[in-house]
């Protein structure tokens, strides 16, 4: 070791041990991950077709707006999307807004009326099956209100999945949050807090609505069995999330992202 000698080296050596133990922990920032003129960062993938094929130019860049649109189509025929983030993610915060417009397109199922969905915890789209139609996944529900029955946003839906409430293993395939879906075009701000399998959380408007911990896959589903037969474990950790085309079409804005991973 070299021990200062002067009275300058010495000056020098506290100053860079000074500013070493006080440098702050970097601070966790939130970054946009759509960029408004293009879907660069996402990938879609849908029934019936491989990954990367964004099926009838359903997903698409408008406006600085995301949007899911059924112009080029005759008829839906469960042709159920997703679209994907790049980044495989654990630990993080996911914020956007969104509503729903127009019309659902002919042969849309009457429960995808204003429906759409934040995916995550899901594998990587190029391990999916072409036929595979409900993504097995934990959702962020998004819905818009009919005016006529009661509906709920920000639910949990568990597609080949469950997840526990209050120590309770939830079975059913979704839960209803508090808050009231909107029935028009309103912009709807919806955030999502990921802990792993820990912890999620599910916001609408800044308020809480909905928690639950432990994702995980039900063996009684195919498609979670395959997953789990090629060595992912039970308990959901991590994975990539994905935005939700139904059958009808809905408009996502300022989408951004926190990781909390270090």
């Amino acid at each position: 070791m070299n021990i200062p000698k002067t009275p300058i080296q010495l000056l020098l050596v506290l100053t860079f041990l000074l500013g070493f133990s006080c440098k702050e922990p970097s601070k966790k920032e939130w970054k946009t991950i759509f960029n408004g003129e293009d879907l660069e960062g996402w990938s879609a993938k849908f029934t019936g077709e491989e990954y990367g094929v964004n099926y009838l130019n359903t997903f698409q860049a408008k406006e600085g707006k995301l949007i899911v649109s059924y112009d080029d189509y005759e008829k839906f025929d469960e042709n159920f999307g997703h679209l994907f983030y790049q980044e495989k993610l654990s630990n993080y915060r996911l914020r956007l807004e969104y509503r729903f417009v127009g019309d659902t397109v002919p042969g849309t199922p009457s429960w995808a009326y204003k429906n759409s969905g934040i995916k995550f915890h899901s594998t990587h789209p190029a391990e999916l099956p072409l036929d595979q139609t409900l993504l097995v996944a934990v959702e962020a529900q998004l819905l818009g209100g009919d005016g006529k029955t009661e509906r709920f946003t920000g639910n949990v839906c568990t597609a080949g999945t469950h997840v526990v409430m209050k120590e309770k293993l939830i079975t059913q395939h979704c839960t209803n949050s508090t808050y009231p879906a909107m029935t028009d075009s309103s912009w709807v701000k919806v955030e999502i807090e990921v802990q792993g399998s820990e912890k999620i959380i599910h916001k609408i408007n800044g308020e809480v609505v909905l928690e639950y911990s432990q994702p995980q896959y039900d063996d009684t589903d195919e498609f979670a069995r395959k997953l789990m037969e090629k060595g992912h474990p039970r308990i959901m950790s991590q994975g990539y999330i994905a935005l939700q085309a139904e059958g009808h079409p809905v408009e996502f804005r300022n989408i951004e992202l926190m990781n909390l991973d270090d």
